[in-house]
């Protein structure tokens, strides 16, 4: 047996019925589509919701754009810091086995409230005022790259 040899099974392939070829066929004058109506005519687009308003006008405009660019910090505010020792070290793992922060990723420690204890503080952004609370209480920042 050879590849032109080969045939589809009897049955399986039928001749295409072509429509609108005069009253004399069985598929002649309305070619099966039925009397009147926009189905009995042209082609509907897709999106045609029978000329109710459209769901692209129903909706409103996106406003804006997403950047894929930027770069999300976990906050921590210097108040929160308070619950640790005095003299030791603040990084990532001491603030999430404390539950200060949730998520992995970076770390930005802001100025909110008031830092009482000496601490050496670990952490990839620090705000202005952060940075001024912690060398006021005697402690010292460290910038994780």
């Amino acid at each position: 047996m050879k590849l032109h040899h080969l045939k589809p099974a009897p049955g399986s392939k039928q001749d295409k019925v072509r429509v609108g070829r005069g009253e004399g066929g069985r598929r002649g004058k309305t070619a099966g589509r039925g009397t009147k109506g926009s189905k009995a005519r042209g082609n509907i687009p897709a999106w045609f919701e029978g000329g109710q308003m459209p769901i692209y006008r129903r909706l409103p405009k996106l406003k804006g754009f997403k950047n894929p660019n930027k770069e999300y910090f976990a906050l921590v505010n210097v108040d929160k810091l308070n619950g640790f020792r005095k003299g030791s070290t603040v990084g990532p793992d001491e603030l999430r086995e404390k539950g200060l922060i949730k998520k992995r990723g970076r770390i930005k420690v802001l100025g909110e409230g008031d830092l009482k204890k000496e601490l050496t503080v670990r952490a990839h952004a620090f705000s202005v005022g952060a940075v001024e609370k912690i060398e006021a209480a005697g402690g010292r920042i460290e910038v994780i790259e």
